[in-house]
């Protein structure tokens, strides 16, 4: 199985991803890496591990169907099977969701349905978890769909929330079980456990 990651800025769920790849826990391989962020760590990440990466943005095409257009060149070359944002700051393009319907996934870093949607991304989350003095959170993934965080759940696993936690310390905790949890969820849906569209 053939897997594209997006990606925006520091790429370390996409780091945990291929390495699951590489230590056999996912029976796949991260076979391109795409940013709509030139100086998006994940870029470099992929250049380390010797995978093809693109810097693919809006900007840098003059609009979002030429975009759309460039990204499904990238997908087609590579013959992607399944496409998974890790951290991408972007909505994508309604071509690229129909033609990959059901075999794209997002990672979010809280109990979705709760936390999410437009500017629910990062720090943001688990400030609102924080204020809303909830007791525990999470991660979620999800099939991606036209609307934010708003696709079919496939999983989740909580994480503690504890007196005194500040966003940042939530963060970390919540972090450092994503990386994992990534690896179990897509090692799944590349043995077919979990189904892709």
């Amino acid at each position: 199985m053939n897997i594209a990651v997006f990606a925006s800025h520091g790429g370390s769920d996409m780091q945990a991803i291929i390495d699951g790849c590489k230590y056999n826990k996912i029976d796949a391989k991260v076979a391109v890496v795409i940013s709509n962020n030139r100086e998006s760590m994940a870029l470099q990440r992929a250049a380390n591990e010797g995978i093809p990466a693109y810097h693919l943005s809006a900007k840098k095409f003059g609009s979002e169907d030429v975009l759309a257009q460039e990204i499904m060149k990238v997908l087609s070359r590579y013959d992607i099977d399944m496409i998974f944002l890790a951290g991408y700051m972007r909505m994508l393009h309604i071509s690229i969701l129909e033609k990959y319907h059901n075999r794209i996934f997002n990672i979010h870093p809280a109990l979705l349905p709760k936390f999410g949607g437009k500017g629910m991304y990062g720090i943001n989350v688990h400030t609102a978890v924080i204020e809303a003095q909830e007791k525990e959170t999470g991660v979620t993934i999800h099939r991606v769909n036209a609307e934010y965080d708003s696709g079919e759940i496939i999983a989740q696993t909580t994480v503690p929330v504890l007196e005194g936690d500040t966003p940042e310390i939530l963060a970390a905790r919540v972090l450092e079980r994503e990386h994992a949890f990534l690896v179990e969820v897509i090692a799944d849906i590349a043995n077919g456990k979990i189904i892709l569209g």
